[in-house]
C-alpha cells in the first residue's frame, strides 16, 4: 500500500521578471486573480486534495507570503468591530492551521530542481506533492485531487499533463505515453523542450506533481541542465528508470499566470465564474464591446 501524501511543496522564490515593475517589491505569487492571490489558489487546491502540511520555498523579499498565511490581529479586530463577519470568516478559512505551514529559503536562484531540494528536510522520507503557483487551474475537482485518485490506484510518481499543439512542444517538458486511460497511463519518457520531430507525444507537463522522496538524492548531485540550472525534469529522467511514473490527463483548463496573457485571461474567466460579480462584469464587457 502506498504511503499517503500529506505534504505539498510550493516553490515561491522566483523573481517574477516578466511582471516588472509590479513585482519589484511584491512577489509574483501574490498577484491577484480577481481578489485572491495566486498562491492562495494553489494552497486551496492542495487542501481540497487532503494535504496537511504546506511547505513554501521562499527567497528574498517574500516575507509577505508568510504574513499572508498568518493571523493579522489588528485586521481581524477591525473587521469584527465593524460587523464584517463574512470577511472575517473567509480569512479564517484561508489560513492553514497552527503548525501546518513551514517556510525554508532558497538562497540562490538555481532552478526548480534546486528549490525542490531545499525542501528536503521538511518533507523527509515521504512522498509529496509539488505545485507551481504560476499554473492556475480551473477544474472541479481540483487537478491535485484528480492526481490523488490516480496515486491511490497506482502509487509511484504522478504527473499532470495536457495536450498542446504539436508545433508548440519545443516550449515545454513533454512525456511519452504508454498504456492506460487518460485518468492514469504509464509514462515512458520525458523530454525537455524537444523539437517537434523528436517529441514522444504532444502531452506537456503542467506544473503539478506527486513525487517519491528518492528524487531528493538525485537533485543533491547538483547536475546543471538547461540554463545552467538544476532542473527537476533531469532528475525525473533518471528516476523513471527506477520507479513508475503515471500521467494524468486532467479534466480542466490551465492558465499560465507567469505570462501576462495567461494572467489576464484567468482574471476574466474566474470573474465570470463568480456569482457575486459575473453579471455586472459581463455588462461592463458589453459596454466595452468585448462581448
Amino acid at each position: 500500500m502506498s504511503k499517503r501524501v500529506r505534504t505539498a511543496v510550493f516553490p515561491v522564490a522566483g523573481l517574477g521578471t516578466r511582471f516588472l515593475p509590479a513585482t519589484k517589491a511584491m512577489p509574483k505569487e501574490m498577484l491577484t486573480v480577481v481578489d485572491r492571490p495566486l498562491i492562495q489558489y494553489a494552497v486551496d487546491e492542495a487542501r481540497e486534495a487532503g494535504i496537511e502540511h504546506f511547505v513554501f520555498v521562499t527567497g528574498r523579499n517574500k516575507a509577505v507570503i508568510e504574513d499572508h498565511f498568518d493571523k493579522q490581529f489588528e485586521l481581524e479586530h477591525t473587521l469584527a468591530s465593524r460587523g464584517k463577519s463574512r470577511a472575517l470568516e473567509e480569512l479564517g478559512r484561508d489560513l492553514p492551521q497552527a503548525g501546518q505551514a513551514s517556510f525554508t529559503r532558497q538562497q540562490e536562484p538555481l532552478g526548480l530542481g534546486h528549490a525542490v531540494w531545499c525542501a528536503r528536510e521538511l518533507v523527509g522520507d515521504q512522498p509529496f506533492a509539488l505545485l507551481l503557483p504560476d499554473m492556475l487551474f480551473r477544474a472541479h475537482p481540483g487537478v491535485l485531487r484528480q492526481m490523488m485518485d490516480a496515486y491511490e490506484a497506482t502509487g509511484g510518481n504522478i504527473i499532470a499533463v495536457e495536450e498542446v499543439a504539436p508545433a508548440e512542444v519545443s516550449s515545454y517538458g513533454i512525456v511519452g505515453r504508454g498504456a492506460g486511460p487518460d485518468e492514469g497511463f504509464s509514462i515512458t519518457a520525458m523530454v525537455e523542450k524537444p523539437k517537434p520531430e523528436d517529441a514522444p507525444s504532444n502531452l506537456m507537463i503542467s506544473g503539478r506533481y506527486i513525487l517519491q522522496p528518492e528524487i531528493f538524492s538525485l537533485l543533491a548531485e547538483g547536475v546543471r541542465g538547461a540554463g545552467g540550472e538544476i532542473q527537476l525534469t533531469d532528475a525525473m529522467q533518471v528516476l523513471i528508470r527506477q520507479q513508475a511514473f503515471t500521467g494524468v490527463k486532467y479534466d480542466g483548463r490551465v492558465f499560465d499566470c507567469g505570462s501576462k496573457i495567461g494572467f489576464l485571461a484567468a482574471n476574466v474567466v474566474f470573474a465570470m465564474d463568480r456569482p457575486d460579480i459575473a453579471e455586472p462584469f459581463r455588462a461592463e464587457l458589453k459596454k466595452l464591446g468585448v462581448l
